[in-house]
């Protein structure tokens, strides 16, 4: 007993630990300040950094850095992890983000901003820390959205991981394979149908910012209420769910699994409503693509690489969005250029030189049929167009758009699915009336619906349709006469051919 009091009062007061503590931080200060002093500023990082090293080699623990992007896509080992970790509250985590955007009836949780999270896998812990450091753009131009002058900046983000080094095997073998299983089971459960576009035109201006966002397809489309002919629907179906369940064919044939359709037709016909069908059909994203708010192929093969599997990518009105075949402005310029008498090298010269810099057909065929076109699976690319007789027969061949459909204007057989979406009707006495004009007019099925809106009563909702299409067959009739009579009096200014 006497040798406990013994070593109790030999222990050191609390006063002589605050004092040893005080003399060590001094010492320790005085020691950085000399070093400050001594080492050149450019070696001071390496000394540091060494200093780093050297004592971490004592530490037990592994530190895995895992980065947002890997080469110029998403780093697949940071995706998941996101996910699998912001499904997960912890009780050592203090901050979380919860988010539920507009249209969305599921709450998402992440981690906040260099927040940490103990997991537990197979009775070993891991330490997850999410970092983000704010980069200052290396661009002079300043701009804000709160109309004041700021710098822009950009962020970078990473995951850190912190074990112990003997489960390293555990890690590589294990626990990341079941972080990938997990982030696809939770991702399956959460998602939502989304229309991918691009980020606004001021951040792309002034940051270069060509990035996708995100809000919910909310479109009712479906095969059943969409007003197409029943032979041609099935024929989509049935091509779409072959395409999904043969990627090992395509791999065994040596092609990338994607598949290519072109919706042509006069406007109004559906080819919006196909492509939201579609979608809902394959449970796909879509991704908006507008070719005329892309200022160069590279931009668009970093946008194209960064299109998630398992999507939609739309170019609507390809037509009228962009002139693909760049070649064309090349001669219009040449033939002003040489009405000014200028030498054709010196014209290529200028054209070339004050030529824009903008998205070109063969860079656009580079990323649907070119080495590019591997950049990711399970992919449907979707191109519309009112006049498909504009388009470069370079981008109509198979293997880049496989199925052209014609969207034609309204049948008999679509007003059919029309009247039982908007009249909630099968048949009725006043149908076969409606047909036989249907026969002879062309309108489309968007003005067919647009009929059928304006009266809630049935029999009142078909004698308006009615009344319409026989306007419609009186203009047809009148125009088509004027135009016979007007071809007529040219071949009587002609006269008899001698």
């Amino acid at each position: 007993m006497p040798a406990i009091f013994s070593d109790a009062n030999n222990m050191p007061s609390a006063g002589t630990i605050v004092s040893a503590a005080a003399s060590v931080a001094a010492s320790a200060m005085v020691i950085r300040s000399i070093a400050r002093d001594l080492i050149p500023y450019e070696l001071q990082p390496y000394v540091y950094s060494s200093i780093h090293r050297f004592f971490r080699s004592f530490s037990p623990e592994i530190v895995l850095i895992i980065e947002e992007y890997a080469g110029l896509g998403v780093n697949q080992i940071y995706k998941a992890a996101d996910i699998y970790i912001g499904d997960k509250i912890s009780p050592s985590t203090a901050r979380f983000m919860v988010s539920m955007a507009e249209k969305e009836s599921k709450i998402t949780t992440s981690m906040a901003r260099n927040q940490e999270i103990i997991d537990k896998f197979k009775g070993v812990q891991f330490k997850w820390r999410q970092v983000t450091r704010q980069l200052e753009s290396k661009s002079s131009v300043r701009y804000s959205y709160s109309g004041q002058g700021s710098s822009q900046q950009a962020e970078i983000r990473y995951l850190e991981l912190c074990f112990h080094k003997k489960h390293k095997k555990l890690v590589f073998e294990s626990y990341f394979p079941f972080i990938l299983k997990e982030s696809k089971n939770v991702k399956e459960e959460q998602k939502t149908i989304k229309i991918h576009t691009l980020s606004s035109d001021h951040m792309r201006r002034y940051s270069g910012d060509y990035s996708w966002h995100s809000i919910k397809l909310d479109h009712p489309a479906t095969f059943e209420t969409l007003a197409m002919d029943t032979e041609l629907k099935k024929m989509i179906m049935d091509d779409l769910d072959r395409f999904v369940r043969r990627r090992q064919f395509y791999r065994d044939v040596g092609k990338a699994w994607k598949r290519g359709y072109l919706l042509y037709g006069p406007p109004g016909t559906g080819k919006s409503s196909l492509i939201a069908a579609m979608a809902n059909h394959l449970n796909f994203d879509i991704y908006d693509l507008e070719l005329t708010d892309i200022h160069a192929n590279s931009d668009l093969r970093r946008l194209l690489i960064n299109t998630a599997n398992r999507s939609i990518l739309v170019v609507e009105d390809i037509d009228s969005t962009l002139e693909l075949e760049d070649r064309k402005a090349e001669e219009q310029a040449l033939k002003i250029l040489r009405s000014n008498q200028a030498s054709q090298a010196q014209t290529v010269n200028i054209v070339r030189k004050n030529k824009p810099n903008q998205v070109t057909l063969s860079g656009l065929l580079n990323f649907i049929d070119g080495l590019w076109s591997s950049c990711g699976d399970e992919r449907i690319i979707v191109v519309t167009t009112n006049h498909k007789e504009h388009l470069d027969p370079a981008l109509l061949r198979p293997g880049r758009m496989d199925m052209h459909i014609h969207m034609s204007y309204c049948t008999p057989c679509a007003f059919k699915t029309l009247a039982l979406n908007y009249l909630k009707l099968r048949t009725h006495p006043r149908f076969n009336e409606i047909n036989n004009l249907l026969e002879e007019v062309e309108v489309s099925p968007a003005k067919v619906g647009e009929q059928l809106l304006r009266n809630e009563d049935a029999d009142g909702a078909l004698a308006d349709l009615i009344h319409f299409l026989l306007e419609k067959k009186r203009e047809d009739d009148e125009i088509k006469a004027k135009r016979l009579q007007e071809e007529q009096g040219e071949q009587e200014i002609d006269g008899p051919n001698v």
